[in-house]
């Protein structure tokens, strides 16, 4: 695999001739937007086909798999465009394999909210191991509240082998988490009871493979009433059968340059538990100081800790998917940063004419840009050379794999590089 970052005067065509792989492909592979105006500093992923096929009259993706000694969903992860057809076309070209050295197995988690787009949907499932579905929360009587009907998402995501994971939280519809809620479940033996009772109920209904509970707003002070609330609930859980796993934002100070986390005992939450998610501090608010979101320097030094007082197998690690532009100068607590597309960053650095600069410690991509009415900018978002890193991390620590927040749209570059890193697991028995 090459990373190629593109150069002052090249173009999509000098790129594909230079590393022999047709325009056409290298879109679809790296889902580029703007070939015709390619961004200086913009990547493009550069992996060399093993096997191609040329597709005859009569074949189906089963057939061309069990022709080549593999599986449908590998030739989906490879060839993610074809989720969005109902057909093959005669005559066409599609990858078998890629000429990677992949040797580790590691499972991937997506968070998705129920009215995800079903074709975004498709395209990804190929990629997870487990669909987190975000949409219950609780009351302070331990009572849970969905906003909308998930089941055609948890039938869809066992046809694909993937195992549909219940969310359950004290978020509001706003975003906003609810200490109030969430003191009032750990300190009411009778709140939970009722909580787990009504989770369990919805698990067994609705068909689901386990349950993902938000361990919110984890102090010094609460930790241990955390602790024996997952100690209760993962006996109830696991007696039943269910996977359960917990996701956590670092306790964390974003307010300043240099993002920092307090080092709180996380082992004893997991005791209990089959999986602890790492979630990027920003993944439900956007008012952190203009930077990186979730750096590797960061991750490099939380995963340093972690592993130390937690088993790597548990440990799930966070990737967000999306970049972040604040307006200048920032204000700490009232500049609150638009979400955008890592795309849509590269198509303003495309139309602006401005080099995409990066960080290595961060491993991030940004710059800095007026808007047409004179106002200053600057963006960070996430490239080919940051999933890249990041996904490194998993090898590096023996972690069990990633979680993607949100898989709410589909990133080319991102699944690329982690189908050319990794062989994805899809769990037995489900479908």
């Amino acid at each position: 695999m090459v990373i190629h970052i593109v150069q002052p005067g090249e173009t999509i065509n000098s790129i594909s001739e230079y590393y022999k792989i047709p325009v056409d492909r290298l879109i679809l592979e790296n889902g580029i937007t703007n070939p015709g105006n390619l961004a200086v500093g913009q990547t493009i992923v550069i992996v060399q086909p093993e096997t191609l096929y040329t597709v005859q009259a009569g074949d189906t993706l089963e057939s061309i798999a069990k022709q080549h000694g593999t599986t449908s969903m590998e030739l989906l992860r490879n060839n993610p465009y074809l989720s969005d057809r109902e057909s093959l076309y005669i005559g066409e070209s599609i990858v078998i394999s890629y000429q990677t050295n992949k040797s580790r197995t590691i499972a991937t988690s997506g968070y998705a909210f129920p009215y995800i787009d079903k074709s975004v949907l498709l395209k990804t499932l190929p990629f997870l191991s487990y669909l987190t579905i975000f949409d219950y929360r609780t009351t302070s009587e331990g009572e849970i509240i969905s906003s909308a009907d998930e089941t055609e998402l948890i039938k869809l995501a066992k046809t694909y082998g993937v195992a549909p994971m219940m969310f359950i939280s004290t978020i509001s519809e706003e975003g906003i988490v609810s200490g109030e809620v969430t003191n009032n479940i750990l300190n009411n033996p009778t709140v939970q009871d009722h909580l787990i009772d009504s989770v369990l109920q919805t698990l067994k209904a609705k068909g689901y493979y386990g349950i993902n509970i938000y361990v919110e707003n984890i102090t010094y002070g609460n930790i241990n009433d955390y602790v024996e609330y997952l100690k209760k609930a993962s006996a109830r859980f696991h007696s039943e059968g269910y996977r359960i796993v917990i996701t956590i934002t670092p306790a964390t100070n974003i307010n300043t340059p240099n993002v920092s986390f307090e080092k709180i005992d996380y082992s004893k939450l997991t005791e209990f538990v089959d999986g602890i998610i790492f979630a990027s501090y920003d993944w439900a608010r956007s008012y952190g100081y203009p930077i990186s979101i979730y750096p590797v320097d960061f991750l490099t030094e939380l995963l340093d800790y972690a592993v130390n007082i937690i088993p790597s197998e548990k440990i799930f690690l966070g990737v967000t998917t999306l970049g972040y532009d604040w307006t200048l100068p920032y204000v700490p607590g009232a500049t609150e940063a638009t979400i955008i597309t890592n795309n849509s960053a590269v198509q303003i650095a495309a139309e602006k004419g401005i080099p995409i600069q990066f960080n290595d410690a961060a491993q991030s991509p940004y710059f800095n840009y007026t808007d047409s009415d004179g106002i200053q900018h600057v963006i960070w978002f996430k490239d080919a050379r940051s999933f890249d890193s990041r996904a490194g991390l998993v090898e590096k620590y023996n972690l069990q794999g990633l979680s993607i927040w949100t898989i709410m749209r589909f990133d080319n570059q991102m699944w690329f590089i982690i189908n050319t890193q990794y062989f994805i697991e899809k769990i037995m028995g489900v479908g």
